[in-house]
């Protein structure tokens, strides 16, 4: 590999809901170091950590019809039985549910866990709780969006945490998202949720870290008990 093509590897691509928070990240790193040249120095790492909180890798995205791919960068923080959210049109019967929670540190684009057209999309306003607290799933505020294929009907939900304060959708109802897809992205620490359709099997444990459009989190057509794991 030439040094050419290893410098282009290291370098990712920053999505565009980024660029005012950089400008205005850098902006304030040149008043702070007229005024100070320590805080100017502070204030150009707190810079590039937003352009590294903004970026937007390339994923390789397995392409199965049976596979469910995580929507978001980050860890596990539940995976079992769960009530989804009345505004998705999915009933009261609890149904498998694996919610990843981001941290400050993961990549915040959030990616179509399957293939298919998107039945709804709805806004939920509520509080702003730390998104790994399994209450946030009722309370905090949220963007939900139903993907339908031939397997059933997903809900995917964006859940704003506690420093996260902005949640952006880019599809709406009507569009086709492929597997990978990019939907939507939320700012500063926050949780995406994916309930599956009857017959689907959660293959990722709690505390497993997960990658968006890449890392498989359920299978779908493979009844059966539910993966058993262990931390070693």
């Amino acid at each position: 590999m030439s040094v050419i093509e290893s410098v282009r590897r290291q370098l990712v691509p920053i999505h565009p809901e980024g660029y005012l928070f950089i400008a205005a990240f850098a902006v304030a790193t040149l008043i702070l170091a007229w005024i100070w040249a320590p805080l100017g120095w502070l204030a150009f790492i707190a810079t590039l950590w937003c352009a590294y909180f903004f970026r937007d890798p390339e994923r390789v995205t397995p392409l199965a019809a049976d596979l469910v791919v995580s929507p978001a960068d980050g860890v596990v923080s539940f995976a079992g039985l769960a009530s989804p959210p009345p505004e998705l049109g999915l009933g009261a019967a609890p149904l498998q549910r694996v919610s990843i929670f981001m941290s400050v540190f993961d990549c915040h684009v959030n990616r179509a866990p399957v293939e298919g057209l998107v039945r709804r999309v709805v806004y939920h306003p509520g509080a702003f709780l730390s998104a790994d607290l399994d209450k946030a799933s009722e309370a905090n505020e949220r963007n939900g969006v139903v993907i339908e294929n031939a397997a059933g009907a997903f809900g995917v939900v964006q859940i704003a945490g506690l420093i996260a304060r902005r949640i952006v959708c880019f599809t709406q109802q009507g569009a086709h998202l492929a597997v990978g897809d990019r939907f939507g992205l939320i700012r500063f620490g926050s949780r995406v949720d994916v309930y599956l359709p009857e017959g689907a099997r959660i293959v990722m444990g709690v505390g497993a870290r997960a990658v968006a459009g890449e890392t498989v989190v359920a299978e779908l057509g493979r009844l059966g008990p539910p993966r058993q794991f262990r931390v070693n």
